[in-house]
């Protein structure tokens, strides 16, 4: 799959079929959509193109930096490419562009830009200057571009009671076991190994700090959490803990993961850490004992819950 970061590079070779949305998550609904992009692109002998926006809208539009989004843009490329798309192609969403008119952007996007002979799209699907066309719009723009529409019904969406909204608040309340389901896989969080405080080897429990360089990035609830990484092609188990150590008064949040019987130097390495199952929330110890006590049962809980889950 290709990864256009910047749609004004994209030059098409073939005629595409397209369909536009930020995809944050990329959970079951959407890969429901992606899949019939697909498969429709293959019968027609054309490329699958999605066309997304980075910022989101309501990052740009509503001066909204709290919002947070389930993926970065690497990872929302690592799922699609896994589901078989050609194209994910992103256009910057600034202030000017969301002036564009409707029929601006179906010529110079879709049309000049993409070629575009096909577009799947919900039928709730708004678009242009201040959302101002529907899909209806749409279709008249296709009679006049020679393009199809295919509309994606109601009851197709519906049918996939699922929405990033549902997964941001159960990752914001820890339910990792909700948000998977939702997603249908795994929830992951990817950065970069960094040095850390050191705190978890003299608990027995050696950790690697993880920094996120996206700031966008949702970080679940704190708490401790069953997870897991690859490492070449070996999957491998471990816990990890989102919050700020208060046992040993920390203040400032930090992400770290301790792997079971793993001993290779990771430092600088980028890695995917996917969660599995919350364990419990983050509290403050008594003491370090208490704590290392705690992290004795953490372990238990996690070793028991993979080999319920994920025994060979």
């Amino acid at each position: 799959m290709n990864r256009i970061n910047n749609i004004e590079s994209y030059k098409a070779k073939a005629p595409t079929v397209v369909t536009i949305g930020t995809f944050d998550g990329v959970h079951i609904g959407h890969q429901k959509i992606v899949k019939r992009l697909i498969d429709a692109a293959k019968q027609e002998g054309l490329k699958s193109v999605i066309l997304t926006f980075f910022p989101h809208p309501r990052m740009v539009l509503q001066k909204d930096s709290s919002i947070k989004l389930i993926n970065t843009i690497k990872e929302r490329h690592t799922i699609l490419k896994a589901l078989g798309l050609d194209y994910l192609l992103i256009k910057k969403f600034t202030t000017a562009f969301s002036r564009l008119s409707a029929e601006d952007f179906v010529k110079q996007i879709l049309v000049d830009k993409l070629q575009a002979k096909k577009v799947i799209i919900g039928y709730d699907h708004r678009f242009g200057r201040n959302r101002n066309a529907d899909i209806d719009d749409l279709k008249r723009f296709g009679n006049t571009f020679n393009f199809e529409v295919e509309e994606i019904s109601a009851q197709d969406i519906n049918d996939v009671a699922v929405s990033s909204t549902k997964i941001r608040k159960a990752l914001n309340e820890g339910d990792i076991a909700k948000a998977n389901m939702f997603l249908g896989y795994n929830f992951m969080i990817t950065g970069t190994v960094v040095k850390g405080k050191g705190l978890g080897k003299p608990l027995g429990f050696p950790t690697a700090n993880i920094k996120v360089e996206e700031d966008y990035k949702l970080i679940p609830k704190y708490g401790s959490y069953i997870v897991s990484s690859v490492f070449n092609q070996k999957k491998i188990f471990g816990m990890l803990n989102v919050g700020v150590n208060p046992t040993v008064n920390g203040i400032s949040e930090s992400i770290e993961v301790h792997f079971f019987n793993f001993k290779k130097d990771i430092y600088n390495k980028t890695i995917q850490i996917d969660l599995h199952e919350r364990i419990r929330d983050e509290q403050k110890f008594e003491s370090v004992e208490a704590l290392k006590d705690q992290l004795a049962k953490d372990k238990q809980t996690a070793q028991a819950y993979i080999a319920k889950h994920h025994a060979k």
